[in-house]
């Protein structure tokens, strides 16, 4: 391959980074390698993208107006914004539960996909995954199911978390599952028996939540609340 000077690399590449701006495409170029020499050579370009590999590369950018998960194949939209009370009971839930256990695994809130199979993929408010299940975490995506699932529950909402997803979770065996109320003020902490997700206990004000699988786990119920009683 002939040698090729900085200056007309430089040159190069300008010349057609504004020709790609003409026809709005972008240009890639990569794997530029120096010579034992310390010459600066150019080998290969990679291809334009065609318009349908750009199109689908800008559909994959976080839209926060297009969230929605998709149970036995079925897509359910979801509303782009909860309410305020919503998203603070998810801030001090997750506050409370990292404090304790973020030595023990991962929290993480939503927008978050959990893909269970190729068929049901989810997004709960909060996710823990244990330290001894962190293998399905693969490239960044959840692929697999967590150990617990938390969904606070909005007006919208209330029959697709208790009924739809409670069974849908049931059959991935998720270990534990909590559905908060935030209109309640209440917490039903369903564990699962190896067979089905059972009501373990509901914990109100004056209660602490605790669980017999996760010992980190020590929530104040009244605490947790009281963060939303101004509204």
């Amino acid at each position: 391959m002939a040698q090729t000077s900085h200056s007309q690399v430089i040159a190069s590449i300008i010349l057609h980074y504004m020709d790609g701006l003409k026809r709005g495409t972008r240009l890639w170029y990569t794997d530029y390698k120096y010579w034992k020499k310390g010459g600066l050579v150019m080998s290969e370009k990679k291809q334009l993208k065609s318009s349908s590999q750009i199109i689908k590369e800008q559909q994959e950018i976080y839209d926060p107006n297009d969230r929605y998960e998709i149970i036995d194949g079925i897509r359910y939209d979801l509303k782009p914004s909860p309410i305020i009370q919503h998203q603070i009971l998810l801030t001090e839930l997750y506050s409370a539960i990292r404090i304790t256990c973020n030595q023990n695994g991962i929290i993480v809130v939503a927008p978050m996909d959990v893909k269970l199979d190729d068929r049901n993929t989810v997004q709960p408010d909060l996710i823990f995954i244990a330290d001894e299940n962190v293998h399905i975490i693969v490239d960044g995506i959840i692929q697999g199911a967590p150990d617990l699932l938390v969904e606070i529950l909005s007006p919208s909402s209330g029959s697709h978390d208790k009924i739809r997803k409670k069974a849908l979770y049931e059959r991935f065996g998720i270990k534990e599952y909590w559905i908060v109320d935030p209109v309640l003020h209440t917490i039903d902490q369903f564990a699962h028996d190896g067979v089905k997700l059972q009501l373990h206990a509901t914990y109100g004000k004056g209660d602490t939540l605790k669980s017999d699988r996760f010992s980190c786990i020590s929530i104040d119920a009244a605490s947790l609340f009281a963060a939303i009683a101004r509204f």
